[in-house]
Order: structure tokens, then sequence, then C-alpha cells
């Protein structure tokens, strides 16, 4: 029927038979061709119309359309020859057959010039009258459509066309008949007589009369097959250049590079690669040597779950010579087969099972490109035909290698930052704490996750044993990543262990480390290395004696922390500049941390999504620490549950979690000090005395001689007040003497007959470490002594 004049179906016999060769429509045309009601033939063989001794098929045309004259018997028993177009219908489930009944006789131009336009014209014409049935066309048309002119006059575009080309083409016309306008449709079918189909530009126009009144409409069809096939290639490139290598993984740009060639190229495609190299070294210059071990990176076919791969994601094969994978690498350029040289079945023989696999599936013609960057041979790609039913064409062949050349420099790249990002992530593991040191002072634990997909940054932390029991605990992120954040990290993190051994105050340390990033940031632009050192970093000092937490920041974000009686909150401190800058101060903040205080240091790669902003971030992070913070490693996992997507963090992530503990003042004496050196012995009794009451007597000889070392030296080359202070744990003891001096004492080596300067010497081989901090009223010498294996 007609999309357009479905009450002018007279003029047209028409009938539809189903799979089975049974009548199932049979319409007004075809009962005044035959003479058949549709009552009588409907639900009938369609074999019972033909004449008698008439079994002729429908020989002519392609696939999908037949024609012929055959012998047909009327209803009253004429025998009529009749000229028949028949239809595959959709689905291959039977055929429409018709042909023109008519009901006058087509008109034809009496102009000469008119006759020979329509006939000579260099492009394939058609014209239609005003309910679209057909006039006439030249001889290129008729080439076109592989049938004479005399058998499709009086037909619809409809019915001279499939379904698929042929109606939407006839709405076409039906709306240049109704408006007067011309227009311009693309299409897709295959010329008479051919196996391809080409891709036409019908430009259709309206014809009319002397009084302007539109008569009918003119076809004209372009084939512009070989335009269409070059948009479609640098449509194709463009997709490529765009869909492929839009992620630095290896894995998922070798599955963009199938995904892009699926349908547009091949019905099927496989992307293997070589493994890397150990040792992180190049891949070869070359071909490889056969056999070729590779592994399947990523497939892709047009039917769901990809039937036609016989190696799964991740699985390793050998190919040898003959292979299609194989022979490409070796001689490095894409092959096709079948080719002049051999079948598919050929190519295929090394491997039964795969072969009969293909065939199986229909396969029919395949393309095997090389994968090549650089000069290295990174893999293959294999591409398949069997819905399609034209084999790879020069074209496809130019076209297959412009793609895996451009996604074999993205698959490179992706190889190249995966080996870095090894490398950065190895190193920068090796930088970080393997373990946290057990303190007095706090309980800590810790989480370092590098960015699920970016370069590996510089983010660190640490914990840091002070004299006096103290404990300094700091997070510092390090601006860019790779090999270089994670090497500038380690400076940095070495710099500050360094400057925290001599005791500086946090706001002084963050001084000296910014001198360092600035000095950094001049060699690396001195050395062409591009992009500026820079960083952030919070550095806290907690003392378990007063229970009091120093703390300064370099632009990096506030600690939070959750006291034992309280909600968790963000520290309330000076932000101060991130390390780099230069020149500018820092502050520091004091605050009482209660013992059992929880104080949380983290980097911004925690807080900061796409999917939030950064106080929603903040209240989850109060939320999980305040709902697990029983068990620090506890909290830790649930922190990152919470703040982190599935797929992993999108930046690095450092944690630290602190719990604070306090000294019982039973474990710490204080006595002050005379600046009398007659009154050394009463101190070292009270020092003894003192070890009794804690049941340490088996240090009593060793802290006596210490404590008398440290207090003779401080009277001596001290100021008053002079204060002595033992602290003790259960696998320590400290001695610290105080005076008002802020001049250093240091180690030097007495000569034979000297009388004195072998104090320090002393403290240092009886103690496992000492040294001397400053303080705002002088300097504090210590010693610590090993409780373990003490009775």
């Amino acid at each position: 029927m007609s999309p357009v004049h479905p009450l002018d179906e007279a003029t047209t016999a028409r009938a539809v038979i189903d799979g089975n060769g049974t009548l199932i429509h049979w319409n007004e045309g075809a009962r005044r061709l035959l003479g058949h009601t549709p009552r009588e033939v409907e639900g009938r063989p369609a074999a019972e119309l033909l004449a008698p001794g008439s079994t002729v098929p429908l020989p002519g045309g392609d696939g999908d359309r037949r024609h012929a004259v055959l012998s047909l018997r009327h209803r009253d028993g004429r025998v009529l020859s009749v000229w028949l177009l028949a239809h595959r219908r959709a689905g291959g489930g039977g055929w429409l057959v018709l042909t023109p009944v008519g009901g006058r006789e087509p008109r034809t131009p009496d102009d000469p010039l008119a006759r020979a336009f329509l006939a000579q014209a260099p492009c394939a014409m058609a014209v239609y009258d005003e309910r679209l049935r057909l006039y006439g066309f030249n001889d290129a048309m008729a080439e076109v459509i592989g049938i004479p002119e005399e058998r499709l006059r009086g037909l619809r575009p409809s019915e001279i066309g499939s379904r698929e080309t042929g109606e939407p083409l006839e709405r076409e016309m039906a709306e240049v008949l109704a408006s007067g306008r011309g227009r311009a449709v693309e299409t897709y079918a295959r010329a008479g007589g051919e196996e391809r189909a080409h891709h036409w530009l019908a430009r259709i126009a309206p014809l009319t009369d002397t009084h302007g009144r539109v008569i009918g409409v003119c076809v004209a069809a372009h084939d512009f097959t070989e335009q269409y096939r070059a948009r479609e290639r640098l449509q194709l490139v463009n997709e490529a250049s765009v869909r492929v290598g839009t992620t630095l993984d290896v894995t998922r740009t070798a599955q963009e590079l199938a995904d892009v060639c699926v349908p547009a190229l091949a019905d099927f495609v496989s992307v293997d690669l070589l493994d890397p190299p150990e040792n992180g070294d190049e891949y070869r210059v070359g071909p490889p040597a056969a056999p070729v071990t590779l592994r399947r990176a990523a497939h892709r076919s047009v039917n769901p779950g990809n039937p036609e791969a016989v190696v799964a994601p991740g699985d390793v094969d050998v190919y040898p010579v003959s292979s299609p994978q194989a022979d490409s690498l070796i001689v490095g350029r894409p092959l096709v087969a079948p080719n002049a040289n051999g079948t598919l079945e050929e190519w295929l023989s090394w491997d039964g099972p795969r072969g009969e696999h293909v065939r199986e599936h229909g396969v029919h013609t395949t393309m095997s490109v090389p994968v090549r960057a650089r000069g290295r041979t990174l893999g293959v790609v294999v591409l398949s035909r069997f819905r399609r039913p034209d084999p790879f064409t020069a074209d496809d062949i130019l076209l297959a290698e412009e793609v895996t050349a451009r996604a074999a420099v993205c698959i490179d790249n992706a190889r190249r930052f995966s080996r870095e990002r090894q490398t950065a992530l190895a190193l920068q593991r090796s930088l970080l704490p393997q373990s946290l040191p057990r303190t007095a002072a706090l309980e800590a634990a810790s989480r370092y996750l590098p960015a699920a997909r970016a370069g590996v940054g510089g983010d660190w932390f640490d914990v840091i044993p002070l004299s006096g029991m103290r404990v300094a605990m700091v997070v510092g992120d390090v601006i860019g990543n790779g090999i270089q954040a994670s090497a500038t990290m380690g400076r940095l993190r070495t710099a500050v262990r360094t400057l925290a051994d001599i005791d500086l105050a946090p706001d002084e340390l963050l001084t000296h480390l910014d001198d360092l990033v600035v000095r950094l940031s001049a060699e690396a632009g001195a050395e062409g290395i591009t992009g500026e050192v820079g960083a952030t970093c919070v550095y806290a000092v907690y003392d378990p004696v007063s229970r009091r937490c120093t703390l300064a920041s370099a632009g990096h974000p506030p600690p939070v922390v959750l006291p034992p009686d309280g909600p968790p909150r963000q520290i309330d401190m000076p932000p101060g500049p991130a390390l780099g800058l230069g020149g500018l101060p820092f502050e520091s903040a004091e605050l009482d941390l209660p013992e059992g205080t929880v104080l949380a240091l983290y980097t911004d790669g925690l807080l900061e999504s796409r999917d939030r902003d950064v106080d929603a971030g903040l209240r989850l992070f109060c939320q999980a620490l305040q709902e697990s913070s029983r068990n620090l490693e506890g909290a830790a996992h649930a922190i990152l549950k919470a703040l982190l997507p599935a797929g992993g963090a999108p930046d690095d992530v450092a944690l630290l979690l602190a719990r604070t503990q306090g000294l019982a003042p039973s474990d710490v004496a204080t006595w002050a000090i005379p600046a009398d050196p007659a009154l050394v012995a009463p101190i070292r009794k009270q020092v003894a005395d003192q070890l009794e009451t804690w049941a340490l007597t088996a240090a009593t000889f060793t802290a006596e001689l210490v404590v008398s070392e440290l207090v003779t030296n401080a009277i001596r080359y001290g100021e008053p007040p002079i204060r002595l202070r033992l602290i003790h744990d259960a696998e320590t003891l400290i001695c610290e003497v105080s005076d008002s001096s802020h001049t250093a004492p240091h180690l030097r080596r007495a000569k034979t007959f000297d009388e004195g300067g072998r104090g320090l010497l002393l403290v240092a081989q009886l103690t496992q470490r000492w040294g001397s901090r400053h303080t705002p009223e002088g300097k504090t010498i210590w010693a610590e002594l090993s409780l373990l294996g003490e009775d």
C-alpha cells in the first residue's frame, strides 16, 4: 500500500505470499488483472495461479528483488503472460508481488529535443505524474534500476523500490508535489545487477504546466558513493581522535579502538598487545620474531557477548608464522585475507579449532593491522567481516591504518604513563613510613592512596618522636605528580625530619622548609624542568606532659579534632602561605588536647570531589570519624569508604589519625637546682630515691651519672634558674636539665691530660640518645635511657 495514496490501489496488482508459498493478501488491482476475488485466493497456494505446466520461478534481479514474465491463469480460464516484480518482505518472511495494471496510456513528449534530453541526460532521471506514478525515465536511470522502463511505467516509488528505500522516497516526493519546492534526499540502494549498494543523492524538483500548476515531479539521482565514503572515512578518523585515548589506561584505550571500528569498519575487532619488556625497557625496534606471544587487550562485536572471540581479555595466546597476527607483524603492514596469494581457509590452517570457529560465524574476510608507534611494534588489530557482505577495499585498508596509527600513539602514551606511574608509586611508597613509631604520647593510624587514574602525586605523612616524650605529626602535599613530585616529597620529608630533630617550633620549621622549597624551585628552573616546585603542609607537636598541641600550616587544610566529650570540628588556625612563595611569615596556634582526643590530618584529595562541595565532604568526614573513632584503623577505613568513590580517588590521599595519651603526674618529677656545685651529691640522692619510688632501681647507677654530668654542666656553663626533670614510661627514662642560657653544648675530644671535657662524651656513651632544644626561656639538655631489659 502506498504511504501517500492509500486509496490509489486499483492501478497496481499487488499480492503478498508468505514464506510457505501461501497467498495472504490480494488487492483490487490483482482482481482486475486475473478476475479472482480475495476470498477465492487468499489462504491458498500461490502456485495454483500459474498456468498448467508452468513452474517458472522469478529469476531476475538481486537478492531482495526478482522480476520475470510468468504465465498466469485468469478466472475465466484464459492464460495471461504477465510481467511480475517481487520484493522480499522485511525479515525474509515471503514476498510482495506486483505489476502495473494501468488505467490509461502514459503520455510521451512530442518535442524531439525533450525526448533526447530525457533519454541522453548524463545523470539518472525519472519523471512521475501528479499521482506519483512513473511517467518515464532515461537510459541512465534504467541502468540504475535494472528493469526496462516499459515494465515499470505506472508504478509508484514505493512499488519500484524496497520498503526501506521506496517508501521514504515517495514521502519526500509527495512533500515536493504539495509544496512546489524542491529538495535533496540521500538514500542507500543497489543499482541493477550489482551486489554492492551505492549511496545516492536524489534531487527532487516539481514540474509545472504553463499556468504554474504542479503536475508532477522529476527525480535526478547522482551516485555520490565515493564522496560519501570519503566523508564516512573522515568522520571515522575524527571520531577516533575524539573517542580513543580519553584516559591514560592501556586496556581502556585498546577497548576504545575496538569500539570505534565496530560497526563502522568491521563486524568484529580484536586488539592484541605485546607484554611490556621486563625491567621497564623499551619495546624493540623492528618486527618481532615468530612465534609471537600476544595478550588480548580488548575486542568488540556487533553481536552481544562477543561470540566470535576465541581468546578472553587478559589471556595470552601464541601465534606462529602463517597466522594473521604474526604475518602482519613480521612484514610490518596490513594484510587482508582472502587475497591473490591465498584464501582465508589457508591463512587459518595453523589453528584448526580457530578456523572452525571462524567458519561457524560466517567470517568471510579479515584484515590484520600492526599497532606501531614511534618506530616500535606494540601489537596487532584484527578486523573481521561476516554481517557486511563486501570485502575490505584499498580505502578500508588506508582507513584502518590511519585509525590504528592514531590509537597506537595513545596506547604508547598510556603504556609510558603506566610505567612512569608504577615507578613513581614504587618510589612514593619507599619514601613513606613503612610503619608508625610507637610512642607514649599517642596512638596513630595512617592511609595513603594514589590517584586511581592520574599520575602519582607527592602526598606524604609522618610521625616523628621528639625529646621529652613529645611527638610531631606532619601531613603534606607536593604540587604536581609523577616521579618529580615523588622525589620532591622525599626531599621534603627528609628535611622535616632533620628540622624536627633540632626541636624547632612549628612556625620556625615551616619557615626553613619554605626556604628549601624556594631553592628547589630555583634549581628546577635552572635545569630546565617545567613547572615550579611547591607544596602545602601542616606540622603539629603534641606534649603528653602538658597535653598541649602546637600547630602551624602552610596553605594546608586545617586538621579535624574530635574531643572525647564533644563533636568533631575543624581547628581554627592561621592558614599560612603555601611552601615556595618565600618571605611570608607563618603563625602557630596552641590548643589543649585532653587525653583521648583524636586528631585527624589529611590532604585535600580526601575532601575534594566533582560530585559535592568541600563543606559537604567535611561533614561526611566528621560523621565517619565520630561514628568509628573507637578504633583508629577502622576509622581510617570508614573515612575513606565514606568520602572516596568506588572507582578510586581522583587525587592522591594521605590520612593520619592520632589519639592523644597523657603522662600521669606521678610519672614526672621536677626539681629546682641551686647554682652550687656542692649540691650535686644531694641531687643524685634525690634522683635515686625517685627511681626507687618508680621501681626503676636497675637504672639508678646510670641515671645518677647522667644527672650528675648534666647538672654540673648547667651549673658551670649555664645561667640560673636551673631545673631538673625526670620523665618515664614503660620503656624509657628521660633526664632533662634546663637553664636560661641559649648557648648550645657540643661534644669535643678531650686530650690525655685535660681535666674536663669528657662529660657529654660520657653521657653519649651511657644513653641511647641525647640532645638539646631551645626554648623561649633558654635551652634544655636531655638524655634518654632505655629501660628494656632492666630488672
